[in-house]
């Protein structure tokens, strides 16, 4: 089992910067590859961006390219995304999973692809 806590939502203005958190404890020791998803009211979780599990790839959606980084300290158990330039329709809830999947290849884009899940946290972007 794998527990996951995401934080550091809130909120932010068009083109300011805000640094989420996910720290993950449980069965950390197997390293998972971790992604970030998001929700927006009235729309399907989609995809953000994914991390391997010792951090050296990583794959985002178009929309957040150039934009946000993901990153891990696996000493912290933590994983972040950094999200800069934000846009009003960044807001959203915000959250972390593990794959289900040891292997990075091909980068799991799908919910369905991941086992574990954090409770979300909100952005809200205004303009």
């Amino acid at each position: 089992q794998v527990q996951l806590v995401e934080s550091g939502g809130g909120w932010g203005q068009a083109g300011g910067s805000l640094r989420l958190s996910c720290a993950a404890s449980g069965r950390t020791c197997s390293r998972p590859n971790m992604a970030w998803f998001r929700q927006a009211p009235g729309k399907e979780r989609e995809f953000v961006a994914t991390i391997s599990g010792n951090g050296g790839e990583t794959d985002y959606t178009d929309s957040v390219k150039g934009r946000f980084t993901i990153s891990r300290d696996n000493a912290k158990n933590t994983v972040y995304l950094q999200m800069n330039s934000l846009k009003p329709e960044d807001t959203a809830v915000y959250y972390c999973a593990a794959s289900k999947y040891l292997i990075y290849y091909p980068p799991r884009l799908f919910p369905h692809e991941y086992g574990y899940w954090g409770q979300g946290t909100q952005v809200t972007v205004s303009s």
